[in-house]
């Protein structure tokens, strides 16, 4: 079955204005935030590709002409040109994964997660390739077998062994990124998996220093590299350790309440101190650190579900787990470690002016917070298997009203007719006629969303107006 809502019945009472424990905070009215075009993405983007194309220049210049005549010193170069590459997009990865404050507001926490997964696999295949390389060119060099250079390169160079480390480490990690095997895993034991790269910075460190053809000579080059790695280890300590410590000192979060939205969904509300100062966009999201027995120790990425009001943060968390079960339980006044906010999911990162929103289940909190803030003629498809499932409802139609929203509750399961023709090319486009010219946000299930994207896109969508809630690392 199908639900609309161009307008709402009444304007809802106390949800967004007021938390439950009855202590009142009238909201700041969100403004539209400007547009934020591509230009971060699109600088950091074109300076990875210049310092890629630089990590092999010393190669390219240090390499005579007419040295690459036999097979096995070919095979070798080889193997140094992917040992260049693999040290370059080693620190490419540390850097995605660094936290840095201003590549957060820049690029946003859903496209670094994206190009931290896609240079991770070119990462793991360098790697692989640089060490399949090397032992092969020096095994034919020496007139050795593989197994036999294995043995001499352990054996009889320093750091090698490290090295040898840092790859398993990388394949362990890459491994457990696949799509199954994360799934499969509970998150904290992935997080703590992929934490461990950092090792691989500092295991691969001594190696390539010691005997990389172009950086073992003391010189501009060696010097740059070095350069390099202690910007990224500063961009590092700035990110996850500076930069989340004077946020929490500035703003002192705490529990002020936990209010149960369904059976399985509560909403969370936090005040702090200077709240009226945190530059935060519906939409965006934070790393959760809950300082309380069985949670102190796990952060996890939640999204607000209310614009930024000056007075307390909300979000709505659906239960899915032990820790989101032991957040029912958090007391008012529970501190609460935060880092960011994070997120291109925003109403600031639109194309067009008019946008068309379209959530699955919880996926509706960030969009809730978008809603504030989007401009007026807005229109919401929300997806949900029954009734019971649809979180924040008084507050949707009371939107509905006061942001000139549309809405559409479809209920019911992929499988039943009315929501497939409803998600189909042409039911968008009987439901929001002018989609192609619309910026469209979706958040849901992965099912929900791949089929949406392949709906949108037939539907005459251009990609560049496609926006995914995600959450990085």
């Amino acid at each position: 079955m199908t639900h609309s809502h161009t307008h709402a019945a009444g304007r809802r009472t106390g949800t967004t204005s007021s938390w439950h424990g009855g202590r009142s905070a009238e909201p700041v009215p969100p403004q539209i935030p400007a547009r934020r075009g591509p230009a971060g993405r699109r600088l950091l983007a074109a300076l990875l590709l210049v310092g890629l194309l630089a990590s092999v220049l010393p190669w390219w210049l240090g390499t005579p002409a007419g040295s690459l005549r036999t097979t096995a010193a070919t095979v070798t170069a080889a193997g140094r040109i992917t040992g260049l590459i693999a040290g370059y997009l080693l620190l490419a990865q540390v850097l995605m994964m660094s936290r840095l404050p201003v590549l957060e507001r820049w690029i946003g926490g859903e496209q670094l997660g994206r190009w931290h997964r896609d240079i991770g696999a070119t990462l793991l295949v360098a790697v692989l390739s640089h060490l399949s390389l090397i032992l092969v060119g020096y095994a034919d060099l020496r007139n050795h077998s593989v197994l036999a250079e294995v043995g001499t390169l352990l054996g009889g160079y320093e750091d090698m062994l490290s090295a040898f480390v840092a790859t398993g480490i990388m394949l362990v990690v890459g491994f457990s990124s696949v799509r199954a095997i994360r799934r499969a895993l509970p998150y904290e034991a992935w997080h703590l998996l992929h934490r461990s790269s950092y090792l691989v910075l500092l295991l691969g460190y001594g190696h390539q220093f010691t005997h990389g053809a172009q950086l073992y000579k003391p010189g501009p080059v060696r010097t740059g590299w070095i350069a390099l790695y202690l910007l990224v280890v500063a961009a590092l300590l700035w990110g996850r350790v500076i930069a989340p410590l004077a946020f929490n000192l500035r703003y002192r979060l705490r529990v002020a309440d936990v209010v149960a939205e369904s059976p399985d969904t509560i909403s969370i509300y936090l005040t702090g101190e200077r709240l009226g100062r945190l530059e935060m966009l519906g939409g965006q999201y934070f790393r959760w650190r809950f300082l309380t027995p069985g949670c102190w120790w796990q952060s996890h990425p939640f999204s607000v579900s209310a614009a930024a009001n000056g007075r307390w943060l909300r979000l709505t968390v659906k239960v899915v787990g032990r820790h989101t079960a032991d957040l029912r339980d958090l007391d008012p006044g529970t501190r609460v470690w935060a880092h960011g906010p994070s997120g291109t999911f925003t109403a600031a990162h639109r194309v067009r002016e008019r946008a068309l929103l379209i959530a699955g289940g919880s996926g509706i909190t960030p969009i809730r917070a978008m809603l504030e803030e989007l401009p007026p003629g807005a229109a919401l498809i929300y997806r949900a298997r029954t009734p019971a499932d649809v979180l924040l409802s008084r507050e949707l139609d009371w939107l509905a009203q006061e942001r000139d929203t549309s809405i559409w509750y479809v209920i019911g399961s992929r499988d039943d007719p009315g929501p497939r023709q409803l998600m189909s090319p042409d039911g968008l486009r009987q439901l929001v006629p002018d989609v192609a010219r619309r910026d469209v946000y979706l958040c849901g299930p992965s099912g929900l969303v791949e089929q949406s994207v392949r709906a949108l896109r037939r539907a005459g969508v251009p990609r560049r107006q496609i926006h995914l809630a995600t959450f990085e690392l």
